[in-house]
């Protein structure tokens, strides 16, 4: 093999035909509206479980803290996977977490098992965090140029997952009557075989010569600005999201909310969180992936603002509306900046770095969240979300002051 053919699969990997990037497009749209109802099941019903079974009130929200750890746990073994198997085989080990996370819940519920219920939930945040790579597939099976478009196309796929999952558990939990919820993680195991049929028939390159050698070193990369901003801004817009939604459906039922409106106001904040993604890469084309950082920002500060201004159901609907577009913005934006920090061959480790800073970050919000809300209430929790927001829109305005590069400029390519 010559340097000229080492070159070429080193940085044009095979695409496929026109139709081929659409048909993978389109499966893995499919795929995060079914395996995003994952996340939904466990956030709707996390904390009210956990308030049930856990041996202390202050562990209500432990389980989803525990879903968040799974997540940042699990990224770098599935980046691995794909390092050297290929994404399609990381995103099957990936579906089999996802049956053993509803088939473990439902077990946990009928036993009556806190610490079961936790392990369930550490499964389904392995889960979770194979979906969320969904996105960074569908950016390698396009040109350049489509990237950004096709990064929001598949993160489109959540608006319907924002249908499924509140709806799953609306019309599932009471369908056992000694055992409420447990119907529902059934229910979520078939979910998550469906979406492994549909991601069967995705066409994916395979890892190149180059990829699975590994590029640069990580110390490397991850010293590089721009990583760090996209990284900083990522884990802050999603550690907020996941911040405020754990301590939402809680808050509710202490402000004395029925468990329909919690699911209905969770059934709006992710249909929020993904609708926008229809046309998020287009903004990010026309206007860069920074301008589109600070929007998201801004608006989840003004979520709780929002929630500051009263406890009423639409305060709280308001709140988690406005909290799933500002983190529909800030995550894809800083995803699109992470896609402008590495070189074809380094793809797969760096998403996979990112993702373990975003989800570690998340890790330390889930775990607060509880306590704040059973100690301080939840105008404390909307209080505290400030600090870190600040911080990321502080580092995107110096960032800003510093000499523009173009988005099509790779840092040592």
């Amino acid at each position: 093999m010559t340097n000229a053919s080492i070159s070429s699969e080193q940085h044009a990997p095979d695409i496929g035909s026109r139709r081929e990037q659409r048909g993978n497009i389109i499966r893995l749209s499919l795929a995060q509206a079914l395996a995003g109802a994952n996340s939904t099941v466990i956030y709707a019903t996390g904390a009210i479980i956990g308030a049930t079974l856990a041996p202390d009130k202050a562990l209500a929200t432990l389980p989803i803290s525990i879903f968040v750890v799974g997540m940042a746990a699990c990224i770098l073994p599935t980046g691995m996977i794909a390092r050297h198997h290929g994404r399609r085989a990381a995103f099957l080990a990936g579906t089999v977490t996802g049956v053993l996370s509803g088939l473990i819940a439902a077990l946990a519920v009928i036993m009556g098992s806190f610490w079961l219920f936790c392990l369930a939930t550490f499964f389904g945040g392995s889960y979770a965090a194979v979906v969320l790579s969904f996105r960074f597939a569908a950016a390698d099976c396009v040109e350049p140029e489509w990237r950004p478009r096709a990064l929001s196309i598949v993160m489109a796929g959540g608006v319907a997952a924002g249908v499924v999952g509140p709806q799953l558990v609306t019309y599932t939990m009471n369908l056992w009557p000694p055992h409420m919820f447990a119907a529902t993680f059934i229910a979520q195991a078939g979910v998550a075989i469906l979406s492994a049929i549909v991601l069967a028939g995705v066409r994916l390159p395979m890892p190149t010569i180059a990829e699975r050698s590994g590029g640069r070193p990580l110390s490397v990369i991850a010293r590089q600005p721009r990583f760090i901003i996209a990284a900083l801004c990522g884990a802050v817009s999603y550690m907020l999201m996941n911040f405020l939604m754990t301590a939402a459906p809680l808050a509710m039922r202490m402000c004395g909310h029925s468990q329909e409106s919690s699911n209905l106001g969770l059934q709006w904040h992710v249909i929020a969180m993904y609708a926008p993604s229809f046309f998020t890469g287009r903004l990010i084309t026309r206007f860069g992936a920074g301008r589109v950082v600070a929007v998201g920002l801004a608006l989840i500060g003004v979520s709780s603002a929002v929630g500051l201004a009263g406890i009423d159901v639409a305060h709280f609907w308001a709140t988690l509306i406005l909290l799933g577009v500002g983190w529909n913005f800030g995550f894809i934006g800083a995803s699109a900046l992470v896609l402008e920090c590495h070189r074809p061959e380094e793809k797969t480790k760096v998403q996979a770095l990112n993702d373990f800073l975003v989800f570690g970050t998340m890790a330390v919000g889930s775990f607060s969240s509880g306590g704040l809300l059973a100690s301080h209430g939840w105008s404390s929790v909307l209080w505290v979300s400030f600090a870190p927001l600040a911080l990321a829109v502080a580092a995107l305005g110096l960032a800003a002051m510093a000499r523009p590069v173009p988005s099509t400029e790779r840092e040592g390519a």
